[in-house]
């Protein structure tokens, strides 16, 4: 039997309730897919001692915390000092997801930008990934990462990504990388595409987002950790090189930026 290249998820949310009762069988399914590892990301702090829970329950899961910028102005601001001292936990690999989103909740933009910031400290104090939600913001967005990036360098992955090539450009320029999800894999997303193509192999992730953006030929339905397979497939054909190849360059960059993980 062919085992599958090892590969990783870097970002999932196994807290949330469309796997209730089936972690065990989403954990067994991402193993007999290659997926030997996973970064399941809290949103909202008051979720972290589940989140954590999951992480100490099983070998191949570790986890980040932070306010999702949809939740922004519904949770309590975090603290610099809260978010370091969550991260001493040993599977505690990243800070985040923070961010921008102008798509849904453009009102609380302020609060967002506060409480991005207040994660951007953290990171650069600990030295830990910074993990970003960027959508329909790319010009805040682009003058937050750079201006605190000059101020104190920091390391981040732009979660997801499907924003403009000018926002990618920026995040590769400052040494960020790209993660690419289900999204990569969609028949209509050819500018994604094409900006994953001019990006540096050495930079790309690869995630699922579940339980959302489930590639084809599961897209429309739950998305789960074992389906990063269909878009590592997508990722090497991108780049033209074998899935063998794909796999194993993600891998070392995960473990480069994601240096808790390994």
């Amino acid at each position: 039997m062919i085992q599958p290249p090892k590969i990783t998820d870097s970002h999932c949310h196994l807290d949330f309730p469309d796997f209730n009762s089936e972690l065990d069988e989403i954990v067994v399914n991402a193993r007999q897919a290659g997926v030997n590892r996973m970064v399941t990301i809290c949103t909202r702090l008051q979720q972290e001692p589940i989140v954590r829970k999951i992480a100490e329950t099983y070998d191949t899961v570790f986890y980040a915390a932070g306010t999702h910028p949809m939740n922004a102005d519904k949770e309590p601001l975090a603290s610099v000092e809260e978010l370091i001292s969550l991260a001493k936990h040993p599977k505690f690999v990243g800070i985040g997801e923070t961010g921008l989103d102008y798509h849904y909740t453009a009102e609380s933009s302020a609060k967002q930008k506060e409480s991005l910031l207040i994660h951007i400290e953290a990171a650069q104090r600990i030295k830990l990934p910074l993990i970003i939600h960027s959508r329909s913001a790319d010009e805040d967005m682009a003058e937050i990462l750079q201006s605190s990036y000059q101020r104190s360098p920091y390391s981040c992955v732009m979660h997801c990504f499907s924003s403009s090539p000018e926002l990618a450009k920026l995040a590769l320029d400052l040494g960020f990388y790209l993660s690419m999800s289900g999204i990569a894999t969609f028949p209509k997303s050819h500018e994604v595409r094409n900006i994953f193509s001019n990006a540096p192999l050495d930079r790309i992730l690869i995630e699922t987002d579940a339980p959302y953006l489930a590639p084809p030929p599961f897209r429309g339905k739950r998305n789960e950790p074992a389906y990063t397979a269909f878009t590592a497939q997508v990722g090497a054909d991108i780049f033209g090189i074998s899935l063998k190849d794909f796999a194993a360059k993600t891998e070392e960059n995960f473990e480069r930026l994601f240096w808790k993980a390994t």
